[in-house]
């Protein structure tokens, strides 16, 4: 069975990273992957493998709507096809190397990498934080060195955060919490009130909350790629439990999760905020404080995975906070069977 499901839209790149006239090389799914940009705009993804002597094509030129292999300068075009041969006139048989779709979203290039005919860029999850006018955020990404389930795990579960982050996301409130998981249509959504408790760090500073508050920690999982937290908190007493945050600070941390290979991940994210908070710099001290979080998380994931690797047959528990991850993970088990079935069939 394979790690990962193909038949899923991941994103492959922010859409500043992918320019014109330059190939950028990323491994995605197991699979190197070019992406560049033609004459036009339109962005391009192939197998970032020459069919000649399997030379990344990325050390090769973008020549307008062609890249140009490095080794002995065959051509493609951006349906992957050998469209010329220095020193002669006939192009090969089987000249050509795989292209995958892609689908520019919400500042995302999606790629798709598994059965053609069952994509639909209908099923791309919804980002609109990042492009719409009434949200403000900056792009960031992070590579991480352990497989992308681990951190699926650790943002459903964030009744980590007063011990991982106790300088800008922690409050024991979130870890003596219960937090309510429930399945969606497309995956798993966990929820937690911390009711009249102190602020954590972040919240205090760029809320200017004085006192006791209401937090709330609303965690979307969308199989297989996506994390969406809907976080704030307002000051307690002001109606955000019965739906009123408009005394509050709401905020989004937006997280695309690609697989690269089996242990490692690209983690393309971003906080966004309402575009009415306009304190100077928020948007850079909520992507500084956010960014420190998950600095702290990665030191975490990568001791993960190398004792994962170290004792893979080690005794595990669970516990109570794993109930969103342990239903995600289970999940994920069944798209891979089911992929899996199909594929023999």
């Amino acid at each position: 069975m394979s790690a990962f499901v193909r038949n899923a839209w991941y994103v492959a790149a922010w859409q500043h990273e992918v320019e014109a006239g330059r190939a950028l090389s990323r491994e995605i799914l197991g699979t190197p992957v070019l992406l560049y940009r033609t004459a036009d705009g339109t962005p391009v993804a192939l197998e970032d493998r020459c069919c000649h002597r399997a030379l990344p094509l990325s050390m090769g030129r973008v020549l307008g709507d062609r890249i140009e292999c490095g080794y002995h300068g065959l051509q493609f075009d951006r349906a992957g096809d050998c469209v010329a041969v220095p020193g002669q006139i006939a192009i090969p048989p089987g000249a050509r190397v795989p292209a995958y779709p892609l689908v520019e979203r919400d500042r995302f290039v999606w790629i798709w990498m598994g059965d053609a005919d069952r994509m639909d860029p209908a099923d791309i999850p919804d980002f609109h934080w990042l492009d719409h006018p009434d949200w403000r955020s900056k792009p960031s990404y992070l590579h991480i060195r352990c497989n992308y389930q681990l951190l699926i795990d650790n943002l459903l579960d964030l009744s980590h955060l007063p011990f991982v982050h106790p300088t800008t996301l922690g409050e024991m409130g979130v870890a003596e919490t219960p937090a309510a998981t429930e399945r969606t249509p497309r995956g798993v959504r966990t929820t937690r009130w911390i009711v009249d408790r102190p602020p954590p760090p972040m919240l205090a500073k760029l809320g200017g909350f004085a006192g006791n508050i209401d937090r709330w920690q609303i965690v979307d999982f969308i199989a297989p790629s996506a994390v969406i937290l809907d976080v704030g908190g307002a000051p307690t007493g002001t109606g955000a439990p019965e739906g009123d945050r408009s005394r509050g600070m709401s905020n989004r941390n937006l997280n695309a999760i690609t697989p690269e290979t089996r242990t490692s991940l690209h983690q393309f994210w971003a906080q966004a905020h309402s575009a009415s908070l306009t304190m100077p710099g928020i948007t850079e001290g909520m992507h500084d404080q956010v960014r420190t979080a998950f600095l702290e998380d990665i030191a975490f994931l990568e001791a993960q995975q190398k004792q994962n690797e170290a004792g893979p047959g080690a005794a595990r528990i669970d516990i109570n906070a794993d109930a969103a991850h342990l239903q995600a993970r289970r999940l994920m088990d069944r798209l891979r069977e089911e992929e899996a079935t199909a594929a023999a069939e």
